[in-house]
């Protein structure tokens, strides 16, 4: 015949069940701050991949256009203009519609600037230096426009005249691209965001001894 439990072993499975209680109240936040911290950072590399690739893209295609020619913007296009002013390189506007058809994650809108430019040695703007920060010298900077669905120029000058695409030329130009993005936090839970940058340069792929030279590239058709 079973004995009723006695008095102290309902207080021990009270005391059980709230020392379970209380272990819960205190690992559940922390599980649910790892989880939470698991998906930012997952959606911040997402980011982090997706500017890398597009400035990669967008530097394959601007090192094949040395021979492009200046920007086809005309003095009576409205301002600001969705496209490239002569006075920078069409190289510079191939580059950013190259970005902005690329498929990516990342939204358009989140991206702050893209930056076009001859590389100085150490792959950054002329002149010499370490920083994208200064963009001066055959140097193009382009913003994303969602009203036009695309990067449109924003400020720099490049003659493309003076671009120096020479094979066996130990001057033959790099063109750099950097694009600045802003990733913001889901949660919020680690502030507003953070700034993404990356750089991607590569050497002008060489044109015909007749058009190699600054002075001497084709005009744009």
């Amino acid at each position: 015949m079973a004995h009723p439990p006695i008095r102290g072993d309902r207080r021990r499975g009270r005391n059980q069940r709230g020392a379970v209680a209380v272990e819960a109240a205190i690992v559940t936040p922390l599980l649910m701050v790892l989880l939470l911290g698991i998906i930012e950072m997952s959606l911040m590399m997402r980011d982090v991949v997706s500017t890398n690739s597009s400035v990669r893209t967008g530097a394959r295609v601007a090192s094949a256009s040395a021979g492009a020619g200046p920007g086809t913007c005309e003095s009576s296009d409205p301002s600001p203009p969705p496209c490239t002013p002569a006075s920078a390189p069409a190289v510079a506007q191939a580059a950013a519609d190259a970005i902005g058809r690329a498929g990516s994650a990342m939204p358009k809108n989140s991206i702050e600037y893209i930056l076009v430019y001859s590389a100085n040695s150490k792959g950054y703007p002329l002149p010499s230096g370490n920083t994208t920060a200064v963009c001066s010298t055959k140097c193009v900077k382009y913003v994303w426009d969602s009203g036009l669905s695309k990067f449109r120029y924003s400020s720099g000058s490049w003659s493309s005249a003076s671009i120096n695409a020479c094979l066996n030329d130990p001057n033959r130009e790099s063109v750099g691209i950097v694009m600045q993005a802003h990733h913001s936090w889901v949660t919020g839970l680690f502030g507003d965001g953070i700034t993404l940058s990356e750089r991607s340069v590569m050497q002008f792929e060489p044109l015909s001894n007749e058009s190699c030279k600054p002075g001497t590239a084709s005009p744009h058709p």
